[in-house]
């Protein structure tokens, strides 16, 4: 047969077999067979013999465009994320690059870096920011109150010296802070100015509080070594406490504290435990606009409790692996419950238990808008569930209380860093 009329049966032929398909396979192997010029090319094929093979290969080739197409569509998805990804980068970057302008140099590093992040408060419009501040010097007056009273019954010039300098110090940020809220109000002063004041301000706060925490370690001999509380005055990356022991394997636990703070949206991470492969073993926050909620293992319940007015309130969270079952405390009295909480999921040991602060690392990686803003104290956990009865005595600060059998509460136990702060516990004064 001449070459050109083997090359259009060839042609004829490949698109006899693959016409029923109706689909596009991609690279195609073509199969030619010599037939008489006058026959039926198709027929004449399928009764050579060549049936069974034929109708392999395209099987084979179906098969082929199909693995094909699942890949593609996966391709195609991966490209979507990373695209959306992509975009909230550039996005991202360019709201830093603004508001590191708008700061005159003072920028915010992403989280895990180390930086300080004092300029996070940047995002909250600058009369919630001055609320916030205002808050803070309220808290270093009872602060100094409390050191006024230590020093009356214990007399030393240098401390009266001291408390009489940083009562000055703090009536000149409050004539700052008022003359801020005037020029807010008067409508002057743009991101520029406000920045710049809230930078000297906050400055002032940090040297404030690391001069009250050398006078309130005078006070540290004379008192029980559970008899006090930590203090986080601002939302930072770098204000936090570490616990130096770590949590055994645990089926079941009880976790218990004193919590005060005002802060809003959201008091921020009380405490968050972090194990090897999960950043979120055990963690209770308060997000946002988002009511309170545990975390175990990443799976969420979310808790009833209101605790941002200001006042000392006592919580517990009692949880067992058994079905995931938990109950919820606040000031004694339960007010919440659940199950299939990470059931049959034991809580892991060898991790690291950080007051403060919500970990996205083991022991780090530590963002800003989650932090804790308050007081916390009496932070006790159990690897069983309290009885209602020894929850109340708790929140009661009755003598029969018990103290945590895995964590119990003693300075000893604690490690602070980056300006949070210890001085007398005063809940149980109060309600005594």
């Amino acid at each position: 047969m001449p070459a050109g009329r083997a090359a259009r049966t060839c042609a004829l032929l490949a698109l006899c077999l693959l016409g029923s398909a109706a689909q596009d396979f991609g690279p195609t192997r073509f199969i030619c067979t010599s037939v008489p010029v006058d026959a039926d090319m198709c027929a004449a094929s399928v009764a050579a013999g060549g049936a069974e093979e034929l109708r392999s290969n395209v099987l084979q080739l179906r098969e082929t465009v199909l693995q094909q197409k699942e890949t593609i569509l996966s391709q195609k998805e991966t490209i979507r994320e990373l695209t959306t990804k992509l975009g909230r980068c550039e996005s991202q970057s360019t709201l830093d690059a603004g508001a590191g302008e708008a700061r005159a140099g003072g920028g915010r590093k992403q989280s895990g870096s180390g930086k300080n992040t004092m300029g996070d408060l940047s995002r909250t419009p600058a009369a919630e920011t001055l609320s916030q501040l205002g808050q803070t010097l309220q808290s270093l007056k009872t602060r100094l109150e409390n050191l006024e009273q230590y020093s009356r019954l214990n007399s030393s010039s240098q401390t009266n010296s001291l408390k009489d300098l940083l009562q000055s110090k703090i009536d000149d940020l409050e004539r700052q802070v008022l003359s801020r809220v005037n020029t807010l109000e008067e409508g002057k002063g743009g991101p520029k100015n406000d920045s710049e004041e809230r930078v000297k301000i906050e400055s002032a706060l940090t040297s404030l509080h690391q001069r009250i925490s050398e006078l309130e370690k005078g006070q540290k001999d004379n008192r029980p070594g559970d008899k006090f509380q930590l203090t986080f005055p601002l939302r930072t990356n770098y204000m936090y406490a570490k616990v130096k022991k770590s949590l055994p394997e645990m089926y079941a636990f009880t976790v218990c504290m004193w919590l005060k703070s005002s802060a809003a949206p959201g008091v921020g991470t009380p405490f968050s435990y972090a194990v090897p492969g999960q950043a979120n073993e055990l963690v209770l926050i308060e997000w946002g606009n988002n009511p309170m909620e545990i975390l175990i293992n990443d799976k969420v319940a979310k808790l009833p409790f209101v605790i941002n007015d200001g006042q000392w309130h006592h919580i517990c969270i009692t949880w067992t692996t058994r079905d995931g079952v938990w109950e919820a405390y606040q000031d004694g009295t339960q007010g919440g419950n659940g199950e299939n909480l990470a059931p049959y999921h034991p809580i892991k040991p060898q991790g690291v238990l950080v007051l403060g602060q919500e970990q996205d690392t083991l022991g780090g990686g530590f963002d800003a808008t989650q932090a804790f803003v308050g007081e916390l104290a009496h932070f006790n956990i159990w690897d069983r569930k309290l009885t209602p009865g020894e929850v109340y005595s708790l929140a009661t600060c009755s003598t029969k209380a018990l103290s945590g059998n895995v964590i119990a509460w003693a300075e000893s136990h604690i490690e602070i860093y980056g300006g949070a702060t210890k001085w007398t516990f005063e809940a149980c004064r109060q309600i005594n």
